[in-house]
């Protein structure tokens, strides 16, 4: 499941900055060495050279601006050693801002209070936004080393900030005092985000209890912190190595070939390398004969953080659901769910719960059918064996091939990643009258990211990165962040940085990289996500983009994916990497008539995901529980078929973990929007309909969370969401 990255790994409270004196001496690109002094001969010795005097290091987040085109952040001169330093002058910056605030004696109002917490933190955000970025799609020792001294003091920061009795009784006053000041939708919001986010950070708490959430916080960060790092750890760790051809039975020739680069890049030439990368183990899940060797790689991947070794995560995800249940207590709460759930728009966890228990007796029905269809298939071999969950992806590509004669390896041609990005840019085209112009001399993290110029009427409006491939050090699956978010400042709109990271295929020999559908539409979905930051048009960054509640910022990104399939669209990039053909009507028809084929499958293998996390952050005992039993337990009680297994498991579940904790059931929220919002394009049978990409582009892009979710998408469809799209398009509907 794609997922945006919205959140770092921790989160400074106040969500923006003003600079404070960072210092403006002139950095050059490349310092150059000077000639050396030469001081003229006397009489009584030979020439003397004065010693070489080198050009002293500036830290790049300390300059007053980076001097770069479009202030990108100077990759290349930002070393590991330049990220502390500067975490720490932020901090104190900002602790300078806030005494500032608290000292002032003039009446609290939201232009001398708001605004400054607003343009508290520039520094602080200006190298947080590089360095978790960069630490998630680019990690090395060095940075991993820094996240775990970095984390607790931003913990502690965050806490110090929450528990300023003096700041939070300003930020109330002008709170209770709204009516009084003439404060647009967009302030209203920015100040209930504010006054929320101190209340839930437990400003309202007595001193004890204070010092007890602080120690919380403290240690639920670490574990977080150790709980992330033994995943990226053990998949970077663990590969299967195959050394007889034969082994490759049934495996396409570009997933071999790729298979032979990995092992060259080994160093083990001559074999076959599979590792836990998404374009590796699906393929071969889904093609290699060799059943042993499918079961081998798929225990590989669901026992990630459960191999009882240095990696193991049982024990960590069991104590973070403990600490939780702690925090909650304090904050008054229950349970993790009811307190989490309370600022998203779901409301409670009652709620949550209707809409899965809504979705689940359909879609395990459809699953068990599923399950007896490829049982059958393994009857009609000859074989007699019980479908296991490793023989899942192999019999459903051989039972889509028989019912539809549709082969995924068939699509992979005429999806070329170069040109369903292009796709992707024409329907933001279409849609919204923006384009994309390629840069090659702007900074970059990394050789293989490219950079995008976004245009509108002749004028550049952001920056977009894409960073598409594998590699040693970026963390699985697919997102979206920003190295800046869009702001206004004195009433100009400042450009955003925003970047999507992903994990596709990677070109092999003389193919291009070319995608499978499921690829094709990772990279819509989370360029979705990218549109939302990139055509933000607010004045303050704690609305800004993708600051929206969980459930409603998975809109933007779920309903692109519904282009992807369009013919419209597909004219323009789905087109063979060998002879240019356009993709046969045929194809596309056999596509689309096998959209209901695997709902069933995938459908559960989600759900009994979000029933998990639920579950997890259900618990209203701190009691540390047996992570294997208590999911078991879990699995069970919701008749989850054994032929399936949730789409995560405890110990790799990094969306709970993260920001989706209690949250992982917003895919399947935002789900009902996304269906509903397009049904809106179909009704007007224009699926480039103008006013309604307006409306969408008004109301919801371009807004970020500036007001009610809810509010804004009455807005754009004239009334609330509806679910009968939704349960039309999985076929969970009769």
């Amino acid at each position: 499941m794609n997922s945006v990255f919205k959140k770092q790994i921790i989160s400074v409270t106040v969500a923006a900055g003003l600079f404070l004196g960072c210092g403006d001496k002139k950095e050059k690109t490349s310092p150059e060495k000077s000639k050396p002094d030469v001081v003229q001969p006397d009489e009584k010795g030979p020439e003397v050279k004065k010693p070489e005097v080198k050009p002293v290091e500036t830290n790049p987040f300390l300059e007053k601006e980076y001097k770069t085109t479009y202030e990108m952040p100077p990759f290349e001169k930002i070393k590991p050693e330049h990220y502390l330093p500067a975490f720490k002058k932020g901090m104190d910056e900002q602790k300078k801002a806030i005494e500032s605030i608290v000292a002032d004696k003039i009446v609290p109002s939201f232009k001398s209070v708001i605004e400054r917490l607003e343009n508290s933190d520039d520094l602080l955000q200006k190298v947080a936004n590089v360095f978790f970025n960069i630490a998630s799609a680019d990690a090395n020792d060095k940075l991993l080393e820094i996240k775990k001294e970095v984390v607790p003091m931003l913990t502690k920061h965050n806490d110090d900030i929450n528990f300023n009795a003096e700041l939070f009784a300003k930020v109330k006053m002008v709170y209770d005092n709204q009516s009084k000041e003439n404060l647009s939708v967009e302030q209203k919001m920015v100040l209930k985000r504010y006054y929320t986010e101190f209340v839930r950070g437990g400003a309202n708490l007595k001193p004890e209890e204070k010092t007890k959430l602080g120690a919380l916080n403290k240690e639920l960060a670490q574990k977080q912190l150790a709980f992330n790092e033994n995943l990226l750890k053990d998949a970077r760790e663990w590969k299967l190595v195959i050394e007889k051809k034969e082994e490759l039975a049934g495996l396409p020739d570009s997933v071999i070939s790729a298979a032979a680069d990995a092992a060259k890049a080994a160093k083990l030439d001559g074999k076959w390398v599979f590792n836990l990368d998404k374009p590796s183990w699906i393929p071969f899940l889904t093609y290699a004969e060799n059943r042993t060797l499918r079961d081998k790689i798929y225990k590989g991947w669901y026992k990630r953080g459960d191999r009882g070794d240095k990696y193991d995560n049982n024990k960590l995800i069991a104590e973070i659901a403990s600490l939780r249940v702690k925090k909650a207590r304090i904050m008054g709460y229950k349970t993790w769910a009811e307190f989490r759930l309370a600022d998203n728009m779901a409301k409670t966890p009652a709620k949550v719960m209707e809409l899965l228990n809504k979705l689940w007796k359909p879609a395990i029905a459809m699953g068990k059918k599923e399950s007896a269809e490829l049982q059958g298939m393994i009857r009609r071999d000859k074989k007699r064996f019980k479908l296991q969950s490793h023989d899942w992806w192999f019999y459903a590509e051989r039972l889509r091939k028989a019912k539809y004669a549709l082969d995924d390896e068939a699509l992979r041609p005429y999806f070329v990643l170069e040109n369903v990005r292009m796709g992707a840019f024409y329907t933001a085209e279409k849609l919204f009258g923006i384009t994309f112009r390629e840069r090659t001399d702007l900074p970059k993290y990394h050789k293989e990211v490219k950079t995008f110029e976004v245009v509108k009427d002749g004028k550049v409006i952001g920056i977009y990165l894409a960073d598409y491939h594998p590699r040693p050090g970026k963390r699985a699956g697919a997102w979206m962040s920003e190295y800046r978010k869009q702001m206004k400042v004195n009433g100009e709109r400042v450009i955003p940085i925003i970047t999507n990271v992903c994990n596709f295929s990677r070109p092999s020999g003389e193919v291009p990289a070319l995608l499978s559908f499921d690829e094709v539409t990772t990279l819509f979905h989370e360029f979705g996500h990218a549109l939302h930051g990139l055509l933000s048009d607010v004045t303050y960054r704690k609305v800004s983009g993708t600051e929206t509640p969980l459930d409603f910022v998975e809109l933007p990104s779920q309903l692109l994916e519904h282009w992807a399939l369009e013919e419209q669209v597909l004219k323009v990039y789905a087109k063979h990497y060998k002879t240019g053909e356009v993709i046969p009507k045929k194809l596309v028809d056999k596509i689309k008539k096998s959209k209901y084929f695997n709902q069933g499958f995938q459908t559960v293998e989600y759900l009994a995901a979000a029933f998990l996390d639920m579950a997890w952050h259900s618990l209203t005992d701190d009691k540390i529980v047996n992570t294997t039993r208590f999911e078991n337990s879990v699995l069970k009680k919701l008749g989850l078929i054994p032929e399936i297994i949730a789409r995560y498991r405890s110990t790799y579940f990094a969306h709970v973990v993260g920001g989706y904790s209690a949250g992982y059931y917003s895919y399947i929220w935002a789900a009902v929007l996304d269906n509903d919002a397009f049904a809106a394009f179909e009704e007007k049978k224009d699926i480039f309909h103008a006013e309604t990409a307006r409306k969408l582009h008004d109301f919801i892009l371009s807004q970020g969370g500036s007001d009610e979710s809810m509010d804004l998408y009455k807005k754009f469809r004239g009334r609330e969401p509806r679910i009968e799209p939704l349960l039309k398009n999985r076929g969970l509907k009769k």
